[in-house]
Formats: structure tokens, C-alpha cells, sequence
């Protein structure tokens, strides 16, 4: 239903045009305006899509009323109507945009073709509009996707399809200097809030959100430098809280800031530490000096136990695991360390306890302390409580692991080269999950499954290259890359040479042989 408004100061030639354009056409709604100052007040309210103007009208003209409507809404379609076919007046009509004129008095058909023609253009344009929507949606969501798996790169480590750098070249975002890691405490069944609040910090805040890992959802967000940093991260913790309502169980952690990238991770688990005593009524935590161990003799020892931890860990050594988190407790307390520092640096080391298995592909939650511990003592029972949870989860996994696995894996991607493979593909293919295939094909092989699949492909496209004939675009997306521009990125950081430029070499030697011979 098109909307359509006649002005003209004579009543007789409105109700004329209206009467002919009802009989033609059944999806129209009509309104009539006497003059031009009355035409702009409707079409304020109302928002025509279509408006027949009469030229010569008193007090405000038709090109006077155009202008001004054109103000306010330039959707607007507008057909000049005048007794007077002159130069002037259709040269002003052309620079306001009027679509088309008619004559008065005009004939019932031309009235009835001026107006199926800008119908026509009118659902032409609805159309595109709305393409171009659901273009954006679907661009939204890519974007959306890239974004959580450059998170999820910087924080984590884990292998994905394409080079961060190239993820953060789609994104068309330059990160600022300064940057900084907001972790959310998650409640179950929050799915809503989820989505909630990932278009309440899209709007307007520098903000890359990652997945949700657990009850953990980690923000990178980016330094506004014309804020200070506590300023910029409460107003975002508010703001983000006040999505959650008054939902028990929300809590958020703050990191320091940092100036790479590189560094972002370390801000990522100085946001877990704010976390480790969600008691506090502003729902939200700075991270702070104060709950690191402060003596002087402690760093050597810990990053001494840090290395041994991982050894053990990767090993399966539970038992060696036990004793020398227990050891280091009872270390600390002996050096006159607070409780509840002990409990945060035993903590961290359950922390890296989970990342080492992650690394190996064993998912496993971060574990935490429900309260804070009263006593050294009591530390130590519930952190051998947290170990052995962390050990069941390890156990468990490798009672399903099968020695076939890695071929298995291989062979598929050499087979289905030129698909789109996942990991998470390849997990239903042998029935492992995603992180633990990653870390595992690295181990195993030496090198990362997309590294392999990326060199299957440019193994193939090397052989399609010797024939002149195949086009870049066809070779492209016969070894599975989408887009020629990216294929041709892969291929020059693989071989030092763009895929022309490959092509020639072969070429030249094939006309050495040919001289030779």
C-alpha cells in the first residue's frame, strides 16, 4: 500500500485525480492538501511516499513546499503539476529532484503512467532496500563471528582457519594504543542477557567480545584516551550490569591495561584474579597489586614450581601435581603470606593447571574456591578437591582416545582439501573435540591442521597453475578458497612468489626444457 498526497489550491482538479487514480489503483491510500504550507505539515505526519505538486499555489509555492519537505525526508517522490511548460521551471524542479511533471489539464492516462511508473520504482527500491538489508544482517554476523575468533586467538591460543592478522584486516578496525580485558561472571540460562548485552557494548563502544567460555565471557576493550581508564571501564560495567538487572550471580573483573596485543592475555588473567571474591556490592572488581604475594624471595620459587607444574601436568603426574601445589602453599604461609594471597596464587596455579590441558586438548573448566579460606589448612583441603576434579576430567579423556585418530584426521583433510573444513568437521569425523584435535594434530604432526590443510591446497593449486588455460578465480575456488584475493595472499606467504608470478616461473621453464632439447 503505496501512500500518495495531491496538492493544488483548486478542490476540482484533487478530487479529479483522485477519483481517476482510485479506479486504476487498488493499493494507494490518498490525502489532499489545499496549499503548500499545508502539504508540509501533512507530509511531516503522514510521510507520503508519492506527492503530485501544483506549482502555482498562493502564499507558498509547489517548488517552496518541495524544498522544505526536502528537509526533512528526501524519500519522497515528487511529480510537478503546472499549466505553464517552461524552462525555468522544470530547470528548478530537475535540481529539487522532482521526478516527472504533468501538464494541466492532464489527460486520465498520463496521470494513470506517471503513476504505475513511479510504482514500479517505488518497489524497485524496496526490494534493493531490502537486499541490501538482509545483506548487512548476514555481513553483521559474519563480522560478529571474526570478532569472537580474534578473541578467542588472543586470549587462548587456539588454531583457527585464518592468520589473526587478516581477521583483524576484515574487521576494518585499527586498535587503539592502550587496550584492556573485562571478564563477565556468567550465571546459567542467561542466554537472553547474552544477546542483550552484546547490543548494548556494539553500540558505541570499542569492544571486541569473545565467546563464552564456562560462565566466563571476556571483552577486549579499547582505551578511549579523552576518559580516564577507571572511568571508562565503570561506565561499561554499568552499563552492562544494568542489562543484567538485578539477576543474581553477574560479576564483573577488570585487567590493567596494556599496549600490544601480545600482552592482552596477561590483562585477561588479571581480570580472573579481580574475580577471585565476587562479594562486593558494585558487582564489579578492579584488579589490584594488593593480591599478589609481595616478598621478595617468592617470584624464583613460583616460576621454578610454575615449569615443574607443567611437566607434570602434561605427564599426567596427579600425585606430583598434588604435592607441589600443597608445597607451595605451605611455602607461602611459612614466608608469612596472607591467606587469602595464598589462596590467589594457589588459584592461579589451578588456572594454569586447566590451560596446560587445554593445550593438550582436554577441555576442562577454571576451577574456583566458593569462599575465601579461613586457614592454611583449610586451603589445602579444598584445593586437593579442586585437583582431583581436574584429574577425573584428564582420566576420562584419555580412556576414550584412540591410536587411529591422527590418521584418520589427515586423511580426511587430504581427501576434502578443497572443502570448507572445520574443526569442528573434523571433531564429528573421529569423535574428539575441537581444542583437543587442534592441539593434538600440532603435537603429532609438528604442524597446526589448518597449516596442513593450507598446504594441501597450494600443493594442489601448484599443478592446476601449469595449465595456462585455468583461470586465478577457477584455480581459487577449486582448491577451496572463496575469494581470489585471499588464495593469492596464502600462496605468496607460502612460497614467496604470487600465484602469477609462479605461474610464469613454470612456464619459463618449460620453454628452457623446450630450447634445450
Amino acid at each position: 500500500m503505496f501512500k500518495l498526497l495531491l496538492v493544488d489550491d483548486e478542490p476540482v482538479e484533487r478530487d479529479g485525480m483522485q477519483a481517476i487514480l482510485q479506479h486504476a489503483f487498488q493499493e494507494i491510500e490518498i490525502k489532499q492538501a489545499k496549499t503548500g504550507k499545508m502539504a508540509v505539515e501533512i507530509a511531516a505526519k503522514w510521510k507520503p511516499d508519492i506527492i503530485f505538486m501544483d506549482i502555482m499555489m498562493p502564499t507558498m509555492s509547489g517548488l517552496e513546499a518541495i524544498e522544505e519537505i526536502k528537509r526533512t525526508n528526501n524519500d519522497i517522490e515528487f511529480v510537478m503539476m503546472t499549466a505553464f511548460d517552461t524552462f525555468d521551471y522544470a530547470r528548478q524542479a530537475l535540481k529539487l529532484g522532482v521526478k516527472d511533471y504533468l501538464l494541466k489539464p492532464s489527460k486520465a492516462s498520463e496521470i494513470v503512467a506517471t503513476t504505475d511508473k513511479l510504482f514500479a520504482q517505488l518497489r524497485q527500491k524496496v526490494k534493493e532496500t531490502a537486499e541490501r538489508r538482509q545483506e548487512q544482517g548476514a555481513l553483521q554476523k559474519a563480522l560478529a563471528i571474526v570478532e569472537t575468533d580474534i578473541v578467542t586467538q588472543l586470549l587462548f591460543d587456539h588454531v583457527h582457519e585464518m592468520h589473526i592478522d587478516l581477521l583483524v584486516e576484515m574487521l576494518d578496525t585499527q586498535p587503539a594504543e592502550e587496550k584492556f580485558v573485562m571478564t563477565l561472571l556468567v550465571p546459567e540460562s542467561a542466554e537472553q542477557v547474552y544477546v542483550n548485552i552484546k547490543e548494548r557494548i556494539s553500540n558505541g563502544n570499542s569492544v571486541w567480545m569473545g565467546a563464552c567460555y564456562g560462565n566466563h565471557l571476556p571483552l577486549i576493550v579499547f582505551r578511549n584516551p579523552v576518559h580516564s581508564f577507571r572511568s571508562q571501564a565503570i561506565t561499561l560495567a554499568k552499563e552492562i550490569l544494568a542489562v543484567t538487572g538485578r539477576q543474581e550471580g553477574w560479576f564483573i573483573g577488570i585487567g590493567t591495561v596494556c599496549h600490544s596485543l601480545d600482552d592482552i592475555r596477561t590483562s585477561y588473567q588479571k581480570s580472573l584474579v579481580a574475580m577471585l571474591d565476587i562479594k562486593v556490592p558494585s558487582r564489579y572488581r578492579f584488579y589490584s597489586g594488593e593480591l599478589e604475594p609481595i616478598k621478595e624471595d617468592v617470584p624464583a620459587f613460583i616460576k621454578q614450581q610454575e615449569k615443574r607444574l607443567a611437566d607434570f601436568v602434561r605427564l599426567g603426574e596427579w600425585e606430583a601435581v598434588e604435592a607441589l601445589v600443597v608445597d607451595l602453599i605451605r611455602q607461602l604461609e611459612h614466608t608469612g603470606e596472607k591467606v587469602l594471597r595464598t589462596q590467589q596464587r594457589s588459584l592461579e596455579f589451578l588456572w594454569l593447571t586447566t590451560r596446560i590441558m587445554e593445550e593438550i586438548g582436554i577441555e576442562a573448566e577454571a576451577p574456583f574456591y566458593s569462599v575465601p579460606a579461613k586457614d592454611h589448612r583449610q586451603l589445602i583441603s579444598e584445593t586437593l578437591e579442586l585437583i582431583q576434579g581436574l584429574k577425573k576430567v584428564y582420566m576420562s579423556h584419555y580412556s576414550r582416545l584412540e591410536v587411529d585418530k591422527i590418521h584418520r584426521i589427515k586423511q580426511f583433510i587430504t581427501d576434502h582439501s578443497h572443502e570448507d573444513i572445520s574443526l569442528d568437521a573434523l571433531a564429528r569425523q573421529v569423535d574428539l573435540s575441537p581444542i583437543y584435535i587442534s592441539k593434538m594434530f600440532k603435537e603429532k604432526v609438528g604442524i597446526n591442521y589448518i597449516d596442513f590443510l593450507t598446504e594441501c591446497r597450494i600443493e594442489k593449486a601448484k599443478k592446476l597453475l601449469a595449465n595456462p588455460e585455468k583461470s586465478l578465480k577457477a584455480i581459487s575456488l577449486e582448491v577451496g578458497y572463496h575469494e581470489p584475493n585471499y588464495f593469492s595472499k596464502v600462496f605468496r606467504k607460502m612460497n614467496d612468489l604470487s600465484p602469477t608470478e609462479y605461474r610464469m616461473t613454470l612456464l619459463n621453464a618449460g620453454k628452457t626444457e623446450e630450447v634445450g632439447s
